[in-house]
Formats: structure tokens, sequence, C-alpha cells
């Protein structure tokens, strides 16, 4: 209750305000559960130790969900899970854990759309997918959510849903190492890789740029591919697109660790600075972060490795080092707005956002 924030985006005098509202009660009690009209399940859905989808914590917050579910409540899984999850695993938890037949609850699923830093787009005009285990349940989150988003798409089942929100991000993850590779082949030809985007983007139709950088890291983008590619596999689908694409984020600090051994004339013993240790610019989430695969990688090879976050601060039980002359090498692996890459001085500066 201390009103503090651990959100970029969220400020702590707009949770101190919802508390003192009594809009916003933080609470680790589920029996509250039980006095609920409308309950969201919002849990992490990572990858394993092995790269396979991990459910243990959705799996927890249902079964807590069950044993407190009173009939007539909504549950709204936003949790990305693969086609049929919310079908085929968590409605038979729900019903067993609480003992209520399944027309005495409504389940829905709305995948999470949170783009954090995104100004433009923010919670209450990104467009939002709702669908339901009933038609009863459909128009129930659509009315939940219509208090506070202003366009609201139904689909069908639950399963197109689940699936759509597995589309998004693979979409992504497949351009963005695409453009990453295709970043490789410009710098081979001398050729600057933010020119031809810039050039390619002025094309008004058929055309989305992609920007690179060190991979993809975060919640989504590098996990929600691997959920789809899972459930192809059970399915007897294809899904080649999906693992080259994860195949070639993998690679891409493998890359930059070469480019930094051709500048240095290898890397042994040499202080190198990694600026920015974040998944993106401007946030502290360190989640699935690229990052760490470069310095693992550079510690490897006998390169002494330092790190420089005023973000992240803390992270695998090292500090932030200090921007400074100090260095054989900087590597500008996240781009924070605070940066002032100044106070470097003459130390030669890697940028894995596209440079030559």
């Amino acid at each position: 209750m201390k009103g503090k924030s651990i959100v970029e985006d969220l400020s702590d005098e707009a949770i101190q305000k919802n508390i003192s509202l009594n809009r916003y009660i933080p609470t680790t009690n589920h029996g509250v559960i039980a006095q609920s009209q409308v309950v969201l399940i919002c849990v992490p859905t990572p990858l394993s130790s092995d790269r396979k989808p991990d459910l243990s914590f959705l799996l927890t917050a249902v079964k807590s969900v069950g044993v407190n579910l009173k009939g007539g409540t909504l549950v709204i899984v936003e949790s990305t899970i693969e086609p049929g999850t919310c079908r085929n695993v968590l409605l038979p938890i729900l019903v067993s854990e609480s003992g209520l037949d399944e027309v005495e609850f409504d389940l829905a699923y709305s995948p999470e759309r949170i783009d954090p830093t995104n100004k433009a787009w923010t919670i209450n005009n990104t467009p939002k997918l709702v669908a339901g285990f009933s038609e009863r349940a459909v128009e129930s989150a659509e009315n939940f959510y219509g208090k506070f988003i202003a366009s609201i798409t139904k689909c069908s089942s639950l399963e197109i849903a689940e699936t759509a929100k597995l589309l998004e991000n693979s979409f992504r993850l497949v351009n963005i190492s695409f453009v990453n590779e295709f970043t490789i082949f410009c710098r081979n030809l001398g050729i600057d890789v933010m020119e031809v985007i810039s050039a390619a983007s002025t094309k008004p139709y058929g055309f989305m740029p992609f920007y690179p950088s060190i991979g993809v890291g975060g919640h989504c983008i590098p996990v929600d591919p691997i959920y789809l590619a899972n459930a192809a596999k059970v399915a007897g689908a294809p899904t080649r697109f999906i693992d080259l694409a994860d195949q070639i984020n993998q690679e891409i600090p493998g890359y930059f660790i070469t480019r930094a051994s051709e500048i240095l004339a290898g890397l042994k013993g040499k202080r190198i600075l990694v600026i920015g240790v974040s998944y993106k610019p401007n946030l502290a989430d360190t989640r699935e972060t690229p990052v760490e695969k470069l310095i693992n990688g550079l510690k490897q090879v006998g390169a002494q490795v330092f790190w420089h976050d005023e973000l992240v601060k803390e992270w695998n039980g090292e500090q932030s080092s200090a921007l400074s002359s100090d260095f054989d090498l900087a590597i500008l692996a996240t781009p924070h707005n605070y940066l002032d890459l100044t106070k470097l001085g003459d130390v030669p500066i890697l940028n894995t956002r596209g440079s030559i």
C-alpha cells in the first residue's frame, strides 16, 4: 500500500490517487476474488530453461481463482497462451476447483496489448480483442472493457483470439530478424541500412519499417512465437519461418561479438562497456534481454565486461558502471534517451542499431 509504481508508464501519483479514492486496493488476499464481479488473470507465461512454454504461473493463478470463484463471475485471461488452452486446460481447472458448472460463470479471453513508453498508443486507444466460452461471456467482457477502451473487436471463438496474439508477435519476430540479417548484408556492401529503410518507407503501401537491433527481448516477441511453433508442431504444421527467425535472433549477439573482435583485433583482456541492458530503450525491464547473451559471450572469449544502465542500476548481481573513457570499446546495445556518449571521450563505439 506504499503507492509506488514499478511501471515506467504509470506514475506514483496515479497509483496514490486511485488508492485514496478506493478505486485501487492492492492485496495478496485471494479471498477477495469471491467478492469480485470481474477477475482478470494477467500473469507471465514465459519460456522454460529448455525454451518450451511454461504455464506454471498461469495454472497456479487459475487454481487460486477457481478455489474462490462464485457463480456469475466473469473471469478474463489476458496471458499469452496456445490456441485451445482456455477451453481445454483453464476452463476444466476452474470447474474442478470451484465446484461450479461451466455455465454458472463466464470465461473470456482478451490478449494483452501494451507497448511500454508508447505515448501515441495507450491502453485507452489501442483496439482490444475479446472472445468467450459463451456469447454471454463475450458480451460481459465487451461491456467491461468498453468502460475504458475505445475500440473492441469480438472474435468468434476463444481459439481465434488466442491465435491472433501469437500471430501479432510472430510477425514482429520474423520481420525484426529479417532486418537484422539484412543489416549485415548492407554493412558488407558499405551501405547505410537506416538510409535504405528510410527510402523504402516512402512507399505508402505494402511496406512497414522494422529497424536493426541487438535482437528482440521482453515478455512477448521472443516468447510468443515459440508458443505458436509448439502448437504448430502438435498440430503437424510447419513452422520454418518462425524457427529460422528465432535462430537468427539468437545469433545476432554473436555477430556483434565478432564485430567487436574485428575492431580491437581480439577481445582477450580488453575492457568492454556494454551500454543499455534492458530489452527496450527507456525501460528498466530486462526480461529476455538479448544483451545478456552478448555480455556472456564477450566474457567467454576473455573480455573484461562492464555495463552501464542507470534505469536498471543493478542486474545479475552487478552494478551499473559509469560512462567514462576508461574502456577499449563501448557497445551501444540499448540507446536510452538520457545517455550522454560524449562522456566516453575517444572510446570507439560499436552501434548495434544500424551503424556501418
